[in-house]
């Protein structure tokens, strides 16, 4: 079982090998890098690469670790027990499983995708330790013992808004996603755009890069946000001049809603176009 990247997802060399290494290993992949570089859709294309099952749990600031595990609804049985309901002499009707439960019963090996992990709160991954370490935990409510037959593909993901207690990275291989260089780039343009035109990915990525460089942006705009930005400058048919010209006073890239994201950042390319204009 080798992860060797799919036709979907461009994956690096250093990117296989810790994926790779953590299902050798069994412990969970920790995965970190910038938003929109492909943490989220790795769990994805390692579950089609080995045709495993993908089991998702995306974390909330609201997350507690005990509803990976199971919940016990006792509202809902003192409401069925005041009605009379005969389902309430068995508590397990009352049992809802969680998505840790979910994958270590599944009867295939499944990847388990425990996504942003750092929106949590900061107890959350110190409340997995124990059940991700052992593969096992107990139901209190009904007295039996949940425990992988298997220890399930495990990736987490987190985009580095709070730093993740020792002992849980500890538990985990890491893996940080760099930014894609220009070729790494290249190649994943080709996969979503086949036959595209050279010149015109060549001049976009010239843009694009730039707009990265741009000191004091508060966002930078990532992979997924170049993809959308070519698909656009692709439909509106939009003429190569538009791209090669390096006129400072028309600072702003055409199209730019689809790499800026917020006011800041516009009104920066902004001023930065006034100055320009100012000084000629």
């Amino acid at each position: 079982m080798r992860f060797e990247g799919t036709s979907n997802y461009v994956a690096t060399d250093d990117l296989k090998v810790a994926v790779n290494a953590a299902v050798l290993l069994r412990r969970p992949l920790l995965v970190k890098g910038e938003p929109g570089t492909g943490k989220t859709v790795l769990a994805h294309e390692i579950a089609k690469a080995v045709g495993a099952p993908l089991i998702e749990w995306h974390v909330k600031s609201t997350t507690k670790a005990q509803q990976g595990l199971y919940e016990y609804d006792a509202v809902a049985r003192l409401r069925d027990g005041q009605l009379g309901d005969e389902r309430v002499h068995d508590i397990s009707n009352y049992i809802k499983k969680g998505k840790l439960w979910e994958a270590f019963t599944a009867p295939q090996l499944p990847v388990l995708l425990i996504d942003e992990i750092d929106k949590a709160d900061i107890e959350f991954p110190n409340d997995l330790l124990q059940e991700l370490d052992r593969m096992s935990f107990d139901v209190y409510e009904t007295r039996e013992r949940v425990e992988a037959k298997e220890r399930p593909i495990v990736v987490i993901t987190s985009n580095n808004e709070k730093e993740l207690p020792d002992a849980f990275l500890r538990r985990c291989f890491f893996h940080y996603i760099k930014f894609p260089d220009r070729d790494t780039m290249q190649a994943i343009i080709d996969v979503h755009f086949p036959g595209i035109q050279k010149t015109l990915v060549s001049k976009a990525m010239d843009v694009f890069y730039e707009v990265r460089e741009v000191p004091g942006l508060k966002k930078k705009p990532s992979t997924s946000e170049l993809l959308d930005w070519l698909k656009l400058l692709l439909n509106e048919d939009m003429p190569l001049d538009v791209l090669q010209q390096k006129d400072p006073t028309k600072a702003i890239p055409p199209l730019h809603g689809a790499l800026l994201k917020n006011e800041q950042d516009v009104m920066l390319f902004e001023r930065l176009a006034f100055m320009a204009r100012r000084q000629n």
